[in-house]
């Protein structure tokens, strides 16, 4: 049984990850920011000196979305969290960074963006600008790999801000579903993601990055209409902006020819397993939340 340190354990993607299959089949050691502060460089060279996984999954990254706490350090923050593990990679067999459709540059999206598209522009947000820098290594590494995650949903993530989740929620409690513009995105489920980690965690793949995306992109206003259609309701569906704004999405072929067996849940059957998770959780959801759109 291999050993994996997941960083980011309480996150979106973390929290999915420790309830899935893989936590059978791998040991994974999931320390909170106080056991381990990925920022602190002798935080981390403690870590590494007590503990020795095989498998590293960096998931954790001090957000930048619109419900963040905290603007400042963005860059910094990232990355110096992912550079002191980076240097401790001859210890380990390998790193699989949760990465970013954000390292393509925002002002400069189009269809179906291809791994190599990101050195055309560098990105001009934080966000992005991390991704671009550390993936100026991780394609010189022997060990690291990006996986590069374009639209992704499922339960645990921020449904006042998570177009999908807030959207679902919205119906719960009979509100309008609301569309700043209406886009096309790369949206994966969840539950998606676990078999193509543990491929990577099994498998030698060929290059060190990856576009981790379905098939099919979809509109907002296609996701709202599956919504409704699950909620068996017709709640108005309200596009701010005319329009329809940059597609945001990834050519997944370098992915597909190398994982042929992938499976991806359609956006239809997706929202039908989490509109059940949260039909079942209404006490969770705080309906405030949702009166305000972000």
């Amino acid at each position: 049984m291999k050993n994996i340190l997941l960083t980011g354990g309480n996150g979106f993607i973390g929290k999915n990850i420790l309830e899935s299959f893989l936590a059978d089949k791998y040991s994974i050691k999931a320390p909170s920011s106080k056991e381990l502060d990925l920022v602190d460089e002798e935080s981390v060279e403690k870590y590494f000196s007590t503990y020795s996984p095989d498998i590293v999954i960096h998931a954790a990254v001090k957000p930048s979305h619109r419900n963040a706490i905290d603007f400042n350090n963005i860059l910094y923050s990232n990355t110096r969290m992912f550079f002191n593990l980076e240097r401790y990679s001859q210890y380990f067999e390998k790193m699989l960074v949760i990465g970013s459709g954000a390292i393509y540059d925002m002002r400069y999206y189009h269809s179906k963006m291809k791994e190599e598209d990101y050195i055309r522009h560098i990105p001009v947000d934080e966000h992005g600008y991390c991704k671009y820098i550390c993936e100026k290594v991780i394609e010189k590494s022997s060990n690291i790999y990006d996986l590069r995650v374009f639209g992704i949903y499922g339960k645990y993530e921020d449904y006042a801000i998570r177009f999908i989740s807030n959207a679902i929620c919205k119906t719960i409690f009979n509100l309008p579903i609301t569309i700043k513009q209406n886009r096309k995105f790369d949206y994966l489920f969840i539950d998606d993601l676990m078999p193509i980690l543990d491929w990577f965690i099994t498998q030698n793949p060929l290059y060190k990055s990856y576009n981790i995306t379905p098939d099919n992109s979809v509109s907002l206003q296609e996701l709202a209409f599956l919504v409704n259609q699950n909620a068996n309701r017709e709640l108005p569906i309200k596009i701010v902006q005319d329009g329809l704004g940059l597609e945001y999405s990834g050519d997944n072929s370098r992915l597909k020819n190398e994982y042929q067996s992938i499976h991806f849940t359609s956006p239809s059957e997706g929202i039908k397993k989490l509109f059940k998770w949260y039909n079942s959780r209404k006490n969770i959801i705080n309906k405030e939340l949702l009166l305000i759109d972000k």
